[in-house]
């Protein structure tokens, strides 16, 4: 097959899958979970830096719930498109490298990913970073070949917003500072370091003051999430089991055949001259999965927290498969599967049961039933919870006239409602909402309680009652 014939495939592939996933959040009944009505939230009150995360993904959200109603599909939009803008750099990166054929397969085999069929779904800090991060790699390579000033400053300006976005893409400073140790070609000249460090502190410098005047908020909740020391004077424990599972959950992030052929190619990558290119990529994939990967040894890692080690793997891994078609066939096939089957799962989630009854994606559904019986309950009347998943979707729904509150914090805050809305006290009455199990710390009256069969909050009550207003003042 011809390299046009190869991009004609890509182009339709890709596209065609983008327009899948727009469609399926569009009909969707999933509610949004706590982090996305969070990140909405944030896009409402429009700042340099937030409680847990910086604040690019609240400015995208409130780019394009702009350009609709208040409703979970423009609040997810920008997923499928950001993914389906990753997918076009990384193609443009491996064209420059190895010619139009790898950078087709590398399209196809970026958006087949089961993490950006996943990541495509839902709006996530990741997914918002990662058009930057691959413009950063890309802009990166080209110093490096042209000893060009202005692609280094491109780099740092890219890698900066990246950050901006999240944290993570700073992996790829020490990822490109070893590489300029470990491989001449990867070398950039003293002039073009101080530049891209400069253009990068520059475009991360808002998100750096918002952290200095509001006690480096985000960057405490970074380290609370690091987990290295659980209490005071004790270091985490060391865990194979964590560990185990952190690198198991890969093999689902990137689909098995796609790990076991990144694998081969991080370790078989050559160290002659014309090779380091490769050696390049697979140094870059290998640090941030030792990174994560000792992270989940010394307290815990989610699956998702090592996804920048993926962008210079699928290029390794496109480039593995250009010369390999039948594995490239079962790769890329294995992987469309799941995107397919995870397409119609979100699409048709409120039909979808287990065997015992509650949905296979009962973690996003049933939670705006959820908030609008408590504002049922409270009749306009002030709402109080410390939980932040009730506080999450209560400020999604709730209409602009109704008061939530969550219950002021004792020392630092411990999420973005008891920082930004603290019950600020002198109400006569609040309506409580917490889970049965709970006390109450005061008087109450009791005004009923929910307890759904199925969805978010499946086999758990929650009791809503009446207080004083006093219950709770700080």
């Amino acid at each position: 097959m011809s390299d046009r014939a190869w991009i004609t495939w890509a182009v339709t592939l890709v596209t065609g899958l983008t327009v899948l996933r727009i469609w399926s959040i569009w009909i969707t009944p999933t509610d949004l979970f706590v982090d996305e009505a969070q990140y909405w939230l944030w896009g409402q009150h429009l700042d340099f830096g937030y409680y847990s995360k910086p604040p690019l993904i609240a400015w995208v959200i409130r780019a394009f719930s702009g350009l609709g109603t208040v409703d979970p599909f423009w609040v997810r939009l920008p997923a499928p498109l950001f993914h389906f803008a990753t997918s076009g750099a990384l193609a443009v990166i491996a064209s420059s490298l190895w010619g139009k054929k790898t950078a087709a397969i590398t399209a196809i085999l970026y958006i087949s990913l089961p993490f950006v069929g996943v990541g495509s779904a839902l709006i996530s800090t990741d997914t918002i970073m990662f058009p930057f991060l691959a413009g950063a790699l890309g802009a990166y390579l080209n110093a490096a070949k042209s000893r060009s000033l202005v692609w280094a400053f491109l780099c740092g300006a890219l890698l900066g917003i990246a950050a901006m976005g999240k944290y993570a893409a700073f992996y790829y400073v020490l990822c490109f500072a070893l590489t300029m140790i470990a491989l001449p070609a990867w070398r950039l000249s003293l002039g073009q370091i101080g530049l891209a460090l400069f253009a990068c502190l520059i475009a991360i410098s808002p998100n750096l003051h918002w952290n200095f005047v509001n006690g480096f908020s985000t960057a405490q909740h970074t380290l609370d999430n690091a987990d290295w020391v659980r209490d005071p004077g004790t270091r985490a424990a060391f865990s194979f089991e964590n560990l185990g599972s952190f690198l198991g959950a890969q093999a689902i992030v990137l689909g098995p055949v796609v790990l076991v052929v990144m694998l081969v190619q991080i370790f078989r990558a050559p160290r002659r001259v014309e090779g380091q290119i490769n050696s390049g990529l697979a140094l870059m994939s290998c640090t941030i999965l030792l990174i994560v990967s000792t992270q989940a040894f010394l307290s815990e890692a989610y699956a998702n927290w090592a996804v920048a080690a993926y962008l210079p793997a699928a290029l390794l891994v496109a480039k593995a498969l250009e010369i390999r078609p039948v594995l490239r066939a079962f790769a890329l096939g294995t992987n469309l599967i799941f995107c397919l089957a995870l397409l119609g799962a979100i699409a048709f989630a409120d039909r979808l049961k287990r065997p015992d009854g509650n949905f296979y994606l009962a973690r996003y559904l049933g939670i705006n039933a959820i908030s609008y019986e408590i504002l049922n309950f409270a009749q306009g009347r002030p709402i109080i919870a410390s939980n932040r998943d009730i506080l999450a979707n209560l400020f999604f729904v709730k209409n602009a006239d109704q008061d939530v509150f969550a219950i002021p914090s004792v020392g630092r805050a411990n999420n973005h409602y008891a920082l930004k809305f603290a019950y600020p006290g002198g109400l006569t009455e609040l309506v409580y909402v917490r889970f049965a199990s709970k006390d109450v710390p005061c008087s109450e009256n009791d005004l009923g309680h929910i307890a759904p069969t199925t969805g978010h909050y499946a086999g758990k009550s929650l009791a809503v009652s009446l207080i004083p207003g006093s219950c709770f003042s700080p």
